[in-house]
């Protein structure tokens, strides 16, 4: 007789398949591709990370995609959630993901897929959804697995994970290089034995100044020297980085002990000491905020000028693949200074920051 966390579990998760096969009826609404487009831009280095995870009108996710592509915008980010294609053990849905990655590709965008979020059958109850324990990285490695199978033929960039080195997204565990390897070990195996041509992301750090044995934390440029100490590079194929200018300009020179976003460069720099230069760079975050009263923000013009300035300076670095800012847009308000990273509103009015990018971007 299952015992009554078991009984909790499995009744979680069924409600969460059912609800989340409601919203993805509700996704698949009229919204033809039409005509197939290609992206007219004069930075073919220019990204932005899009946020469709719980869009689940197809008008909307359409919207995003022209609009992206009109502000000249080769690339894009899109979180793919494993609690929510895989809510059950060996139960794939692929409605809302189809959705997202078909649009996409039809508007001639290059999709970099972050994948992470533990479902409940996968972690214990009441821990949160980046808890993964070492007896479920084989799970968490076919779905990745999975998913590199399913898009074989529109998915070319996959990333494992996201910003390891933070206590938060690690599910309040001890933060360990050595543990996250092994898991990009296993994930990239099962990537590359279903498409040998995927590209693997490791990294997505978080970038940050913790100091040594912080509880929440560990500095990004120490995590990395873990990772390759660990071996890692022998599986990916790229680093992602996060790249946040806080209030800085982003051509402020990189420094250890600054977090701005030429901090890129001294990750690049890692690589290099362990023999990994090889290995490209593409920014999957970064960016700047316009909140008028938070301590990291700058102020609506500086962002402007300071966001099309670090396209500039990734289109000269003949090792960053491409810079993928923070945030397109949010379905709904955040309500907190998180709105102030967006390109437009939930409704899709254009910012100044999109017109600008935009008039910079498009011939």
């Amino acid at each position: 007789m299952a015992s009554q966390s078991s009984q909790y579990v499995i009744l979680t998760a069924l409600l969460v398949f059912c609800a989340w096969m409601l919203t993805a009826s509700v996704a698949q609404s009229d919204a033809p591709l039409g005509p197939p487009h290609r992206v007219l831009t004069l930075n073919p280095k220019i990204g932005i990370h899009t946020r469709l995870t719980d869009e689940v009108e197809a008008a909307k996710i359409r919207r995003t995609m022209e609009m992206v592509r009109e502000m000249g915008a080769q690339w894009i980010v899109e979180y793919f959630p494993w609690a929510y294609i895989e809510p059950l053990p060996g139960l794939y849905d692929w409605k809302h993901a189809d959705l997202v990655v078909n649009h996409a590709v039809h508007q001639g965008l290059t999709l970099v897929a972050r994948l992470g979020m533990v479902p409940q059958w996968a972690r214990p109850p009441e821990s949160t959804s980046a808890f993964l324990s070492e007896e479920h990285y084989a799970d968490f490695a076919r779905f990745v697995g999975n998913f590199a199978g399913h898009f074989r033929e529109q998915v070319r960039y996959i990333i494992i994970w996201n910003e390891p080195n933070l206590a938060l997204e690690w599910g309040f565990r001890p933060v360990s290089p050595a543990e996250y390897t092994h898991l990009l070990r296993i994930s990239y195996q099962e990537a590359k034995a279903a498409n040998p041509q995927v590209q693997v992301l490791a990294g997505a750090l978080a970038p940050t100044l913790a100091p040594s044995g912080n509880e929440w934390g560990m500095n990004d440029l120490d995590y990395l020297r873990g990772m390759l100490d660990a071996g890692a590079a022998q599986y990916f194929d790229m680093l992602a980085v996060h790249a946040y200018g806080w209030s800085y300009p982003p051509d402020m020179s990189p420094d250890p002990q600054v977090i701005n976003f030429r901090r890129v460069e001294l990750l690049r720099r890692v690589l290099a000491e362990h023999s990994a230069a090889d290995k490209p760079i593409i920014i999957t975050e970064g960016g700047w905020n316009d909140h008028p009263r938070w301590i990291h923000a700058v102020k609506p013009a500086q962002r402007i000028e300071y966001t099309i300035r670090a396209y500039q300076l990734a289109e000269q670095w003949d090792w960053c693949k491409a810079a993928i800012l923070w945030v397109f847009r949010y379905p709904w308000p955040t309500k907190s200074y998180l709105d102030y990273y967006t390109f437009v509103t939930p409704n899709f009015d254009p910012k100044p920051i999109y017109l600008e990018v935009r008039r910079y971007a498009v011939p």
